[in-house]
């Protein structure tokens, strides 16, 4: 299989989300670049409320938090399927965990340029982690 085969398939979008999970667990801004296309839109319902970010209100969300590595939270990340749509469209479902909650994430991928990225992103919490002494 060649490098560009490779990217077409699952594996591609897997590396991907190898450098989403990194990205969340410590905020490395690097890759937060590489990960969402430039147009990505975050939607989310909170407290019965619809909540949509662009991608630089995230970015700036982010950057004004800290991560779970300068929190010490236990990391866990999971991905849970990869659809594929067409050679060059996806949805992937994630479990991560982000300090104190559990979130799902429904990822929107297009391949662009030969890599993959999120294009739209669902996030649930589904859980929040209170850890006992």
């Amino acid at each position: 299989m060649t490098r560009t085969d490779e990217k077409l398939s699952t594996a591609g979008i897997e590396e991907m989300l190898l450098d989403y999970f990194e990205l969340l667990y410590t905020q490395n801004m690097s890759l937060f670049d590489r990960v969402f296309h430039p147009a990505a839109v975050l939607y989310s319902a909170q407290d019965g409320e619809v909540v949509v970010r662009s991608r630089e209100e995230y970015r700036e969300l982010m950057l004004g938090r800290r991560s779970p590595l300068q929190n010490n939270a236990p990391r866990y990340d999971a991905v849970l399927w990869i659809d594929m749509l067409s050679p060059e469209m996806a949805m992937a479902k994630v479990r991560l965990r982000l300090n104190d909650n559990v979130m799902v994430d429904f990822l929107n991928l297009l391949l662009v340029d030969g890599e993959w990225t999120i294009v739209a992103k669902l996030y649930h919490r589904d859980a929040t982690i209170i850890d006992t002494p």
